[in-house]
């Protein structure tokens, strides 16, 4: 197998899990490189919210997409599709194996599955974002529930921007299940998935000392240093857990004790979101994130590459 995809909600391990399986293809004889599906982390300069390692925790394991974006560019699946896919080409042309590894469903579903992103259109799209401005997302989601209550189901109610290329697709296609991936999706590749998770109980502690952590290690110095380079002005990038809530501490708009808890709060809800993107991969291999027999026997099965 050369294509293998590590997913899971935030703060299963899903990095470690990589490292450990890339060193162990290496001992089998093979070189792994790494493709992040992270969204956030495609971003220069958004480290610590968005945990990212430094090159000196990579252990020699070659990253791809990681620091591409400026935080004023907009991330999208489509370009993120396109250039994850052009690195899995690439890996696999060297004769290695490539690893997928993040918590962006969306993201990590566009490259493994044979989705194609519509088009857009100027007109359409300017309307729409002009009714967001004056309406607020959650008039635009309640009709995005109207027309097609599944697509809506997907999309967080607070994602303005989510909820417009929702709308734009199903006004594009007159077809409301284009918005969204299929039930039974094509595979773009062969490829496996492994679903890392963990106890509920255990992973909402250990989100919470992690939102709590980035104020710590310096997530607000972290955010006053990419203000002059234009988070104010990006679309995506200042809209991340954790950076719009340290932004706002540094604008004076919020407190640090509500800044940490908005982030714990929005964490928890996205961790559970990205259980429930994943648990649809009905082939996926789930195990136990906390579990070290589990973690130890699945990377010799991965390793593998049977």
């Amino acid at each position: 197998m050369t294509l293998i995809a590590i997913v899971g909600a935030t703060g299963t391990g899903k990095s470690a899990f990589a490292l450990d399986l890339a060193e162990a293809i290496a001992r089998a004889g093979r070189v792994a490189e790494i493709v992040n599906a992270d969204a956030m982390q495609l971003y220069r300069g958004m480290d610590i919210g968005t945990a990212k390692l430094a090159p000196t925790a990579r252990r020699g394991v070659p990253h791809h997409l990681l620091d591409v974006l400026d935080v004023t560019e907009e991330a999208s699946a489509a370009a993120y599709q396109r250039d994850a896919r052009a690195a899995i080409d690439g890996i696999l042309a060297r004769g290695g194996v490539a690893l997928l590894v993040g918590g962006s469903g969306l993201y990590v579903s566009s490259v493994i599955h044979d989705f194609r992103f519509p088009g857009t259109d100027a007109a359409i799209r300017s309307r729409l974002e002009a009714e967001l401005a004056d309406l607020g997302p959650g008039l635009l989601h309640a009709r995005l529930r109207s027309i097609d209550a599944d697509t809506a189901a997907s999309v967080d109610a607070r994602n303005g921007r989510r909820i417009v290329r929702a709308l734009e697709v199903i006004e594009l296609t007159g077809e409301p299940k284009a918005a969204r991936l299929p039930d039974e999706p094509v595979p773009w590749r062969e490829h496996r998935v492994v679903h890392l998770r963990s106890e509920r109980a255990r992973l909402v502690e250990r989100l919470d000392a992690r939102a709590a952590g980035m104020w710590e290690a310096g997530l607000v110095d972290e955010v006053r240093s990419l203000v002059p380079l234009g988070l104010e002005r990006g679309v995506t990038a200042r809209k991340a857990i954790g950076y719009a809530q340290a932004l706002a501490e540094v604008q004076g708009r919020m407190p640090r004790h509500d800044a940490v808890a908005e982030t714990q709060q929005l964490t928890r809800t996205y961790a559970r979101r990205q259980v429930g993107w994943f648990g649809r991969y009905r082939t996926a291999t789930t195990i136990d994130a906390d579990d070290a027999a589990a973690r130890g026997a699945e990377l010799a099965r991965q390793a593998a590459l049977d």
